[in-house]
């Protein structure tokens, strides 16, 4: 056995969710809080429902005081092209929570199936001032 490897996926499991095990432990009431650490304008075009926006830019004590210290935070972005949930997932790491980041964001997250909400649908090709990820 390859402890070294174990190592790896272990750690890369504690750090990270797919959409399915997401969807799941929504459904099942488990404590999560979904973060979409773009833009508030990304959000309001279309977001994961029951995520909240709160912009890596914006996360503090003071913005995150009212947030659950026991929850597991979920942070995503638009996908495999923007780095807004990292940035995101470093800075609620930093502030003391314990966190995950979506793979593939929601990209990934409509790719598997799962609804969205809001105003419409953001189309980005690469990582631009619209695409949220800034």
């Amino acid at each position: 056995m390859d402890n070294d490897q174990l190592r790896h996926y272990s750690n890369k499991l504690a750090y990270e969710i797919d959409s399915w095990d997401l969807k799941v432990a929504l459904e099942n009431g488990e404590n999560v809080i979904v973060i979409d650490a773009r833009s508030s304008q990304a959000f309001a075009a279309e977001h994961i429902p029951g995520a909240m926006s709160l912009p890596h830019r914006t996360m503090s004590d003071t913005t995150t005081v009212a947030l659950d210290r026991n929850a597991l935070v979920v942070t995503y972005c638009d996908g495999i092209g923007c780095n807004a949930s990292t940035k995101g997932a470093l800075n609620m790491t930093k502030l003391g929570f314990r966190v995950k980041e979506l793979m593939g964001g929601l990209d990934w997250w409509k790719r598997d199936g799962h609804p969205t909400e809001g105003e419409g649908n953001i189309v980005a090709t690469q990582c631009n001032p619209g695409c949220g990820c800034n």
